[in-house]
């Protein structure tokens, strides 16, 4: 077996980080996404509930009447438009860096001698 070059053991290490980074946005991606559910759930929830029935909102341990309606839908609505950006922003991120992962590992097999990892048609 071949040794094994400085700039080759650091395409690897480079590999290994980039495989950490796509873990820690996919992690956080779906994070954003169940609370982006939950607002859009709320938001359904709110739209069905009758005017006269009071409503409270959770402020840590506390629940707080909220007789501002328009108020808090439109926080919540605001919240949403946030979440949606930042998720967006997130799968922009993962697949850069997906694409990147993709291409050092094709370069990393072609150093060890493995050649290209995907199949030749032919």
């Amino acid at each position: 077996m071949k040794e094994i070059s400085p700039q080759l053991q650091n395409q690897i290490a480079q590999y290994q980080q980039l495989q950490q980074q796509l873990q820690v946005l996919a992690s956080q991606r779906v994070q954003l996404e169940a609370k982006l559910r939950e607002i859009e759930g709320t938001l359904e929830e709110l739209g069905k509930v009758a005017d006269g029935t009071p409503i409270y909102k959770s402020i840590g341990m506390l629940l707080v009447r909220q007789d501002d309606r328009e108020g808090l839908r439109n926080e919540l609505e605001e919240h949403k438009e946030t979440l949606t950006i930042r998720v967006k922003s997130l799968q922009k991120q993962e697949k850069s860096l997906s694409e990147r992962y993709e291409q050092l590992g094709e370069k990393i097999q072609q150093a060890l001698g493995g050649g290209p990892t995907a199949p030749s048609g032919g």
